[in-house]
C-alpha cells in the first residue's frame, strides 16, 4: 500500500471510506474515467449486516454499475410493509404498484452488498488502500493536499483536486473542513439483530410495531448459503441497552411488542449491537474542495430503511457532476447537486423522525389521532401509492 501511494503522488478524487456510499461512488467514477485514490481507516471490510434493505430507486441508480442481478440473487424481495399495533394493521404499504421495475423492498445484509460492490470493483481492477486514515487536508495551489496515516505510524501526503468524505457519522473530512453537524440524539437507544426464529408473519412482510416502549421493526433476512428460511433483522428502540444485547434482551422485546398472538422464540442469535442515534444534517456538503456523502452528510433514525440508501443516491448522483468539474471546471452542477441532496436529506429526516415519535405518543388522546390519520392514508389509494413510492426513494 505505502508504494502505491507514493507511485500515485496525486489524483483527481480522494474517496475516504469504503462503506457502500463510498464504494458507489467509486464504481461510477472509475466508470466515467476518473481518476481516484480511495482509503479505509479499517483493514478490511467490515463483516456485520446492519443496514439490510435496498429500495427501489437504490437498485435503479445502481444498474449502470453492473451489479443489480448479484443484490437479487442474494436478497429477498418484499412487496409489503405493515405498520402494527398488536393484532392490529395500522397501516398496509405495498410496492406492487410502484412506478419501478423493482417493486418490492430488497432485504440484503449490509456485508452482502458491500462485498457485492467490491468485487465489482476488484473486476475492474481498482485497489482500496487499506488501513489507511485520512488525517488532515491543506489547501494548495493545484488542490488539496492530504495527509494519510498508515500501518505501523507510518505517513502519506497526497495531492488532491477535490476529497469526498464517505467516512460516516464522526466524519473526519467533514470535521477537518470545519462543517457544523446540526440537530441533535434521540434519548433512546437502538438495539439491532440477526436471529434465527420461528415467527408467525408472512416472509414478503416487514413488520413495523408501535407499542407504548418504543419501535420495532421485524424484517425477513436471506441467509448467506441460502440454506435456512428463519432468519430475520430485528430493530428496536429502548431507554437502555447493553453493547452486545444477549438472546434474552431480544426474547423480551418480542413478547412486548409483537401480537400477542405470536410465540416467537429465538434458536440462534447470530449477531447483536446497540447504538445512540442522531438526526443531524451537515450544514453544507460543498466547501471548497471538499464534498459529503451518506452517513458524513446526514444521519437519521433507521425507521423507513432510508439510510444506506439515500448515501448511495448522494454518491451516483454525485459522480457525474464530479467529472464535469474535473473536466471543464464548471461547478454549476456540484451546486445543484449540493442544493438538491441536502434537501432529500432533510425530507428523509423529517420522515423517518416523525415515524419514530409515532410508535410512543404522548396520551391516548394522541394514540388516536395517529391511529385516524394512518388509517385514513390506507384507505385512500392515491395517498397509499405516495407513500409507498416516497419510501421506495422515487422522488428522490
Amino acid at each position: 500500500m505505502e508504494s502505491l501511494l507514493q507511485s500515485m503522488r496525486q489524483t483527481d478524487v480522494l474517496i475516504v471510506g469504503a462503506g457502500p456510499t463510498g464504494l458507489a461512488l467509486r464504481l461510477e467514477l472509475e466508470r466515467l474515467g476518473i481518476a481516484v485514490v480511495q482509503v479505509d481507516k479499517h483493514a478490511a471490510g467490515l463483516n456485520t449486516s446492519r443496514a439490510a434493505v435496498i429500495h427501489a430507486r437504490t437498485l435503479e441508480v445502481l444498474e449502470p454499475c453492473g451489479v443489480v442481478p448479484a443484490l437479487l440473487s442474494k436478497g429477498i424481495e418484499v412487496p409489503d410493509f405493515r405498520v402494527r399495533e398488536d393484532e392490529r394493521v395500522l397501516l398496509h404499504i405495498g410496492f406492487d404498484e410502484i412506478p419501478s421495475r423493482y417493486r418490492y423492498a430488497l432485504m440484503c445484509p449490509q456485508n452482502q452488498t458491500e462485498a457485492i460492490l467490491h468485487a465489482e470493483l476488484e473486476a475492474r481492477g481498482a485497489i482500496i488502500e487499506r488501513p489507511a486514515e485520512f488525517l488532515s487536508a491543506t489547501e494548495s495551489p493545484d488542490g488539496l493536499i492530504a495527509q494519510l496515516g498508515l500501518s505501523g505510524e507510518r505517513k502519506a501526503s497526497l495531492l488532491t483536486r477535490w476529497i469526498v468524505g464517505c467516512d460516516g457519522s464522526s466524519s473526519k473530512v467533514r470535521e477537518q473542513a470545519g462543517i457544523p453537524f446540526v440537530g441533535d440524539d434521540y434519548a433512546e437507544q437502538f438495539i439491532l439483530a440477526d436471529v434465527h426464529m420461528r415467527w408467525p408473519l408472512s416472509r414478503r412482510e416487514v413488520s413495523l410495531f408501535f407499542s407504548s416502549d418504543g419501535l420495532m421493526v421485524v424484517a425477513p433476512l436471506p441467509e448467506p448459503d441460502g440454506a435456512s428460511r428463519d432468519r430475520y433483522r430485528i430493530v428496536a428502540t429502548v431507554p437502555s441497552a447493553p453493547a452486545v444485547p444477549v438472546i434474552e434482551d431480544i426474547e423480551t422485546l418480542l413478547r412486548e411488542r409483537s401480537p400477542r398472538m405470536a410465540t416467537p422464540q429465538i434458536d440462534v442469535l447470530v449477531w447483536s449491537s446497540s447504538f445512540h442515534l442522531q438526526h443531524r444534517i451537515a450544514s453544507q456538503v460543498f466547501k471548497h474542495r471538499t464534498l459529503l456523502c451518506g452517513d458524513a452528510a446526514h444521519v437519521h433514525s433507521p425507521a423507513g430503511g432510508q439510510g444506506m440508501n439515500t448515501g448511495i443516491q448522494d454518491a451516483v448522483a454525485l459522480a457525474p457532476r464530479l467529472a464535469q468539474a474535473l473536466r471543464y471546471g464548471n461547478l454549476t452542477g456540484l451546486t445543484e447537486w449540493a442544493e438538491q441532496r441536502r434537501q432529500v436529506a432533510s425530507d428523509v429526516i423529517r420522515m423517518t423522525h416523525a415515524m419514530t415519535r409515532m410508535a410512543t405518543p404522548g396520551s391516548s388522546f394522541e394514540r388516536a389521532l395517529r391511529d385516524a390519520a394512518l388509517g385514513l392514508v390506507g384507505s385512500i389509494p392515491f395517498l397509499q401509492h405516495k407513500l409507498a413510492a416516497r419510501i421506495a426513494e422515487l422522488g428522490n
